[in-house]
């Protein structure tokens, strides 16, 4: 009798180590291909080369950013672009995951269909597409001509470029997150409010949202993070002045061959995606302690 406790306390730490040892290949890895260039990173820029041949500690690179007009105002269109992205994109996609859920038939296997295709288009391949149709002379352009309207002013290379395309880029995944977070929405709990007389705003309001607000934060959290690190759409779609962090920091490193400043440019940017990353973190973490 003495012997069963102590065989079950060795079979409990056996199956830890067994559990420690499968997850080590994959941490190992993080640490290897994200933490340590993060750590690499951060040091080249507060510990710079001296003239003499050493090293010293300077935080001459980030008060130069943020003394910099130009790249804060390259901050600020990023930040901008963000908050547009992500105040556009969860309405539109929220519509559409809405109707999936509660939705059946064939036209609504179009509508999804139609709402996860942009996943499976590369985005310099929308880039084009965007510029054919609502560029200079594009589709867009043509038909108003053809019915004797003046012509838009095109979005193709104005701060509205890469908001246009940002937004059709994130589409899939935020619908795919909003649509898993509606699948805990019962069809009893949205019956019974319709029978004490909800109408559809209260349903949303009182019954939806709250079950879903998590969904919500970790599809904004996810949205963010891609539009504020956006690199190809920005590149072509926006304008060269000012420009998102992406295209500033490849400027920067391949015009002006100043790795050290791209290197913080990358750090300023990864600060702000992290703060993001957190509310995703704590979305998580809430999820598993509920």
């Amino acid at each position: 009798m003495t012997d069963a406790p102590a065989r079950a306390g060795n079979g409990g730490r056996r199956g830890r180590g067994a559990g420690l040892l499968l997850v080590a290949p994959p941490v190992l890895l993080v640490c290897w291909l994200v933490i340590w260039p993060i750590v690499s990173a951060i040091g080249r820029t507060l510990w710079l080369a001296d003239p003499a041949g050493g090293r010293r500690f300077s935080l001459e690179t980030y008060v130069f950013f943020f003394t910099d007009r130009y790249s804060l105002d390259n901050l600020a269109v990023t930040l901008w672009t963000t908050g547009v992205c992500a105040a556009v994109l969860v309405p539109i996609c929220l519509s559409i995951a809405l109707y999936l859920r509660f939705s059946t038939g064939r036209t609504a296997a179009y509508v999804q269909g139609l709402a996860i295709f942009p996943m499976f288009v590369p985005s310099i391949i929308l880039s084009y597409a965007i510029i054919r149709v609502l560029g200079p002379n594009g589709t867009v352009d043509l038909l108003l001509n053809a019915v004797g309207l003046p012509r838009i002013r095109s979005p193709y290379l104005t701060p509205w470029g890469p908001v246009i395309g940002l937004v059709w880029d994130n589409i899939p995944i935020t619908v795919l997150i909003l649509l898993s977070g509606l699948g805990a929405v019962s069809n009893a709990a949205v019956e019974a409010a319709r029978d004490v007389g909800a109408g559809r705003i209260a349903v949303l309001w009182h019954i939806i949202l709250p079950r879903i607000a998590n969904s919500i934060l970790v599809a904004i959290s996810f949205a963010v993070l891609g539009i504020f690190s956006a690199f190809t759409l920005p590149y072509v779609l926006g304008p060269a002045s000012p420009e998102m962090m992406g295209p500033f920091m490849q400027r920067t490193f391949r015009d002006l061959n100043d790795p050290t400043m791209a290197i913080t440019q990358a750090v300023v940017t990864f600060a702000f995606c992290i703060a993001f990353g957190l509310f995703y973190v704590r979305s998580v973490a809430r999820n598993r302690a509920s």
